[in-house]
């Protein structure tokens, strides 16, 4: 049950002491991201990788000023499309039909369904579904972090049309969703290191 201690282990990291984690270790992270599932294995999001300490100033009055986006060793930004389109949908199969050796009309009808559903939905529907995607890969994201004892912070509070503008992610087809930065907790000056962790009580969590 040590995925369990990790969990138990991890909080959202209030203060940061600004060291630098491996390569290997970010890596892993990246991995663990790569992995996360998605509806129908799309996968509709970008995730940048930001440790540049004058970007990450730039972005630290954009997430309300939180201290945690300058401490931290690397940031990422959770950045998920904007909209489906039926060409991004075809390259992802045929992406996945390559990988596989499988012939390319083999989800055909999988994929006319599919983009059958999506082509009569609205462009705030599509960005609303893509976007819940990224917390899947974000909630993945924490626990590779905390398997690593690698402090993480999820973050919403920050101005997303400002941040879109700063990392041009409009031309890129792509709305910031979340914000986590990984480092390492400085305990002596983070008043939520060592407090309890609290969650709801299993019987109202779970209904049986």
């Amino acid at each position: 049950m040590q995925l369990i201690e990790h969990l138990n282990w991890r909080y959202a990291t209030k203060k940061m002491n600004g060291n630098t984690i491996s390569e290997n270790q970010l890596n892993n992270i990246l991995d663990a991201i790569q992995l996360a599932p998605s509806s129908s294995g799309i996968q509709p999001y970008s995730v940048f990788v930001i440790s540049d300490k004058e970007i990450l100033k730039k972005i630290q009055p954009i997430a309300m000023g939180q201290g945690q986006i300058v401490d931290c060793s690397h940031l990422l930004v959770f950045a998920s499309w904007d909209k489906y389109t039926l060409e991004k949908i075809e390259n992802m199969f045929d992406y996945t039909l390559s990988e596989r050796n499988l012939p390319s009309n083999t989800m055909d009808d999988y994929k006319k369904n599919l983009w059958g559903m999506f082509s009569q939905k609205t462009d705030d529907w599509h960005a609303h579904h893509s976007a819940k995607q990224t917390y899947i890969a974000l909630g993945i994201a924490m626990v590779a972090a905390a398997e690593q004892k690698i402090d993480t912070t999820p973050m919403e509070g920050f101005d997303p049309k400002a941040l879109d503008e700063l990392l041009n992610l409009k031309e890129k087809g792509l709305k910031s969703t979340a914000l986590l930065p990984l480092g390492y907790r400085d305990a002596e000056n983070d008043w939520l290191s060592g407090m309890k962790k609290v969650r709801r009580p299993k019987n109202e969590l779970f209904i049986k």
